[in-house]
């Protein structure tokens, strides 16, 4: 927790320096550019330059040769929602307003994925309270432009919690942890609208139909369709950088990987079968999806995201302000063990135990 409060500390340092140099209405262009990048779930150990030895990272493990690694970034929780209110207001557990991932249930069913979807009163959680002090407003504050994009997870839609009222100019992605459950959902959220995907409803934890062969890729198709949501945030993120490269700004991009389901494009899922070799199907039953290939799975979701991290310091280049842009790096928590994921395989934790009771959801 020491490390997590002086990296907020830190940043919150440029946005009163910036609070300061805005008094006078003017746009300090020599203060840094911030992106936040917030993987969900990533393990310590599966990234290259911190001892992963199958997952290539070649991005992230470059940001760390060139900058600087933080190996005492403690997470604020051991599962979602307190640790992104932890990294958003510098707050520890103890006084922390939201400790759990609290899915409201004095709404009604906010557990049924398709009610939710066709009823926003029973998407996303508990919202944070006006009064909360956030990251985002104390950027804002000091004339940076700001943007969450990826997973929110800290206030329902219609509410004071959502990003539009903590301190964020503009949101792309899933406002409710649950619907980012699937990665080809129905709808995404911009700002306050709810935006419709070209994708089906398919529940979390849809399994494979009656008689269907798990060996058989056909079996799998319903758990992918068109529209990606990664890919989707990740053109929002890229047309921010593009739209505020003029002036300072602050990025949250919360990223939904790469939390299970097991989804990602097929040519990441061949690539890591090159590379692993056969291995049983995941038939569903810790949750999630099914998937025929679940390791390669989930390295090509950990590879996926590492090019969008090179996608992003490309576009920083193309725009000139790559040298002025501070890239932070982290993960809200430590890696799971459900939906197919098998942490002691990939030694996920790195130097530390990576077996059940010792990675995300235990302390």
């Amino acid at each position: 927790m020491k490390q997590k409060v002086i990296l907020y500390c830190l940043i919150a340092s440029l946005g009163l320096m910036a609070c300061q140099s805005n008094q006078n209405k003017e746009v300090d262009n020599s203060l840094p550019n911030i992106i936040y990048l917030v993987a969900d779930d990533l393990g310590y150990g599966e990234i290259g330059s911190y001892g992963q030895q199958i997952i290539q990272t070649p991005n992230m493990d470059a940001l760390a040769a060139g900058g600087m690694k933080f190996t005492q970034h403690y997470s604020g929780s051991p599962v979602c929602a307190p640790s992104r209110y932890v990294l958003l207001t510098g707050m520890h557990t103890g006084h922390a307003f939201i400790r759990g991932n609290d899915e409201w249930k004095e709404r009604g069913d906010v557990w049924n994925y398709e009610m939710a979807v066709n009823d926003p009163g029973l998407e996303g959680q508990r919202p944070i309270p006006d009064s909360t002090q956030t990251l985002g407003e104390l950027m804002q504050s000091g004339g940076y432009e700001t943007a969450i994009v990826g997973k929110w997870g800290l206030g329902a839609p219609d509410t004071d919690g959502v990003p539009n009222q903590q301190g964020f100019d503009y949101f792309y992605g899933y406002n409710c942890q649950r619907q980012a459950h699937n990665l080809y959902p129905v709808h995404l959220w911009e700002n306050d609208q709810k935006i419709p995907l070209n994708n089906t409803m398919v529940a979390p934890g849809t399994k494979l139909s009656e008689g269907a062969d798990p060996n058989n890729e056909a079996s799998y198709t319903a758990y992918y369709q068109p529209d990606y949501a990664p890919e989707k945030m990740q053109q929002k993120a890229l047309e921010f950088i593009k739209k505020e490269k003029d002036q300072p700004f602050f990025l949250y991009y919360a990223t939904p990987l790469p939390h299970v389901p097991l989804q990602v494009p097929k040519a990441y899922v061949d690539k890591y079968r090159e590379i692993i070799g056969d291995e049983a199907p995941y038939l569903g039953q810790r949750g999630y999806f099914p998937h025929q290939y679940p390791n390669a799975a989930y390295a090509g979701m950990i590879n996926y995201l590492d090019d969008q991290l090179g996608e992003l310091i490309q576009a920083l280049k193309d725009e000139g302000i790559y040298e002025n842009t501070l890239i932070i790096f982290s993960s809200d928590n430590g890696p799971t063990y459900a939906g197919g994921v098998d942490p002691e395989y990939f030694n996920s934790a790195g130097p530390f135990p990576s077996q059940y009771g010792r990675t995300k959801g235990f302390t």
